[in-house]
């Protein structure tokens, strides 16, 4: 199957939404940079939609073999993963312990996100092309932790 609609699709999406979470925090920035966690959080839907922008444009590159696919899928995914657990770590110690329960739960959500991309990379790398279908609900999680950052970063701050 040719995934190339799929991934120019991904690219333009992922693109335009960065751009929603860039606007959130530029209407919000003072309010955002009043409350220690929601910087880190800002961040982390950032970086949800730029491994989703990254992944896509490299898969694009035409004529690659699927061991050097699956190890570019590791290697982004393991990056944005990393990075993603310890901006949790820090939202979770930087939010007030009435809220923490809401920060313990932004880490189970970013991790669902997060974790099919390595994981599509190893399938990859084992049982060839098919392992590119884990892609697909990774990044449709990171659209919707995406978007339930940026409600929060544009109204629930405001509440």
């Amino acid at each position: 199957m040719n995934w190339d609609n799929f991934f120019i699709a991904q690219v333009g999406a992922s693109a335009a939404l960065t751009g929603l979470i860039f606007v959130a925090v530029s209407i919000n920035l003072t309010r955002i940079l009043a409350l220690p966690h929601l910087p880190a959080r800002a961040m982390q839907s950032l970086l949800l939609l730029l491994n989703i922008l990254f992944l896509a444009s490299i898969l694009l590159v035409p004529c690659q073999y699927e061991a050097l696919t699956g190890w570019e899928i590791i290697g982004v995914g393991a990056f944005f993963c990393t990075v993603l657990l310890l901006l949790s770590v820090s939202v979770i110690r930087k939010t007030p312990v009435a809220y923490r329960s809401n920060a313990y739960l932004n880490l189970w959500l970013t991790l669902i996100a997060i974790l099919p991309f390595p994981v599509a990379g190893i399938l990859v790398l084992t049982i060839g092309g098919k392992g590119l279908y884990l892609l697909a609900p990774g990044i449709l999680f990171s659209y919707c932790k995406s978007m339930l950052d940026a409600w929060v970063l544009l109204v629930e701050i405001n509440r």
